[in-house]
């Protein structure tokens, strides 16, 4: 999950937004914005796609990296 989590954050610090800002305009809760972006291996899907929706992407299917 770190590579989405890594996504985010530089999306995100190009958008030039802080946590508390994405947090609020994505819909979503700070706790939950620094849990990804820290990589957290457990966390909702549908939580993962509000916050790539912001950056016009969403999480689908593909072969894993080994």
């Amino acid at each position: 999950m770190s590579t989405i989590g890594d996504y985010i954050k530089k999306e995100r610090k190009k958008a030039g937004l802080t946590q508390e800002d994405f947090a609020i305009r994505s819909g979503l809760g700070l706790r939950f914005v620094r849990e990804l972006e820290q990589g957290k291996e457990t966390v909702r899907l549908d939580k993962v796609n509000q916050a790539l929706a912001m950056f016009g992407k969403e999480a689908v299917p593909g072969k894993k990296e080994e």
